[in-house]
């Protein structure tokens, strides 16, 4: 992505993020508090300056609801960093802020302080959200890191239950619930209440209730597919599930996913392993109108393959039609999910995403291609890693928890 379409983007995020914000910062000063963390202070001039960098970061769901959330949870663990005597130094933060520029295409930390700043984000935002997020790590590899080994017939186990050399499939039903800011709360109830259904006969009926996937008529059910196909992100959590089981709730980009195993098998034939994805999105302005619906019907029947989009899109806007290959673990999670249910050339219309002036647009989402991992070995190193920062991670989650216990929270 070009920069100036990135500021184009962030533009319209935070326009959209300012509007869910002013009306509940107006009755209050900007620097008072709008949360007591202990003997901590969180001002309401942080939680409106976190939302809008959330937003521009499409974090899905009610942001200023998160940005208070995440800042009271920075509180504690700067707490516990002070405690241990941990602190960011500012060759750190700034190394911090480069990586995150370079998820926008943006290789300068100047050009990104302005960008932001056009979009109403002070650079000092920014430098507070990657200082808390490295002192936070220091805090957990110091407490934890030396308590967490990895065997070497867990990593067996790993490898085996995810790319070994026999293949898994699953056979799965999905919900697919749109968000927006204006409804999180209300689809979070929602899905709380689908992911404890006891009977498929249940959860197809909440699928055919509530779900935005194009298997929405069908109770939801897919047919069989390789665990290799579905987005990194959710592999272990869809392989814990027994026949029967409904999983958690699955935060998607403005989406909740749930899902029902109704069958696991492992093959005779290796799972595939893939190095990147290709695909492209086409975009309809107007979202799920009637017009733009049966626009992309046309489409559908006039193209056969991914090359025959670039003639469509000649003497449109540039941000008409995205086409990229990505390593599997960087595609988003609605679209991976999407492409793990196509094949070479198929197309989905079952998601939205916005046009690069904030407007609502349908996304016609199409299959070009999987690149095959060209390696035969897995790097064990790397499974071992993967492992060790789950393992981390959940240690940080339960002291997390324990510093909230311990800790009085006043939210203003």
């Amino acid at each position: 992505m070009k920069p100036h379409r990135v500021l184009t983007h962030l533009a319209a995020a935070a326009a959209l993020c300012l509007g869910l914000t002013t009306t509940q910062l107006s009755a209050q000063s900007a620097f008072s508090p709008a949360v007591v963390v202990g003997d901590k202070v969180v001002t309401y001039y942080e939680v409106e300056q976190r939302a809008l960098l959330l937003a521009l970061m499409n974090a899905p769901g009610d942001t200023y609801k998160l940005a208070q959330e995440q800042l009271i949870n920075e509180r504690l663990q700067k707490q516990a960093a002070d405690t241990i005597g941990i602190e960011a130094n500012q060759e750190g933060i700034e190394r911090g802020v480069i990586d995150f520029g370079k998820r926008g295409n943006i290789e300068d930390p100047e050009q990104l302080y302005k960008v932001l700043a056009q979009a109403g984000v002070h650079k000092e935002t920014l430098q507070a959200f990657v200082r808390a997020g490295i002192e936070w790590g220091a805090v957990v590899q110091a407490l934890y890191g030396g308590a967490v080994q990895v065997s070497e017939a867990e990593i067996d186990r790993a490898i085996a239950s995810n790319v070994g050399s026999s293949g898994i499939n699953v056979l799965l039903s999905e919900i697919v619930i749109p968000v927006t800011p204006q409804t999180a709360e209300q689809v979070q109830t929602i899905a709380d209440q689908i992911a404890q259904v006891q009977t498929q006969a249940d959860f197809e009926e909440a699928a055919r209730r509530y779900s935005q996937s194009a298997t929405k008529d069908k109770g939801g059910r897919l047919n069989w597919l390789s665990i290799t196909r579905l987005p990194v992100q959710i592999r272990p959590l869809v392989l814990a599930l027994g026949p029967g089981d409904v999983s958690e709730p699955v935060a998607l980009p403005n989406a909740v996913a749930i899902f029902m195993m109704r069958g696991k098998r492992e093959t005779d034939v290796p799972a595939p392993r893939y190095s990147a994805i290709d695909y492209a999105m086409f975009k309809i302005p107007g979202g799920r109108t009637p017009e733009a619906l049966e626009d992309a019907e046309e489409l559908k029947a006039r193209v056969d393959t991914c090359d025959d989009l670039y003639g469509e899109a000649v003497d449109l806007p540039e941000d008409r039609l995205l086409r990229q290959a990505v390593e599997p673990a960087a595609v988003p999670r609605d679209i991976a999910l999407e492409l793990a249910k196509l094949d070479d050339n198929e197309i989905s219309t079952t998601l939205t995403t916005t046009m690069s002036d904030g407007q609502p647009a349908l996304a016609v989402l199409m299959l070009c291609g999987r690149s095959a991992e060209l390696r035969e070995e897995i790097e064990r190193e790397d499974i071992a890693a993967r492992l060790r920062n789950q393992r981390l991670q959940s240690y940080a989650e339960s002291y997390l928890e324990q510093l909230r216990a311990e800790n009085t929270i006043v939210v203003k």
